[in-house]
């Protein structure tokens, strides 16, 4: 049974998340750092595009500021694990 953590998300992974939640790429530069957003969230989804996995205190802030929970993302791993399984 593969369990499902929120630590050692790859950064592609997360942006694969995010693309699918609605968020777009808001400002992308030379700082190492990412900014995505959608209309509807009070700030910025922002992380570290130098630092792979991203650390799990920093999917867990932006999960936070989504209106989502640890559990969103998790289902969204199973599905994506699921859809991969399928696709094979």
């Amino acid at each position: 049974m593969n369990t499902y953590r929120i630590g050692n998300i790859s950064i592609a992974d997360f942006k694969v998340f995010l693309a699918e939640q609605g968020c777009k790429v808001v400002e992308s530069g030379n700082s190492g750092h990412e900014k995505w957003s959608k209309e509807g969230l009070l700030r910025p989804v922002v992380f570290q595009t130098h630092i792979d996995p991203i650390p799990e205190f920093i999917i867990r802030n932006n999960l936070r500021n989504m209106g989502l929970t640890a559990t969103d993302f998790r289902q969204w791993l199973r599905k994506r694990d699921m859809k991969k399984r399928s696709d094979n």
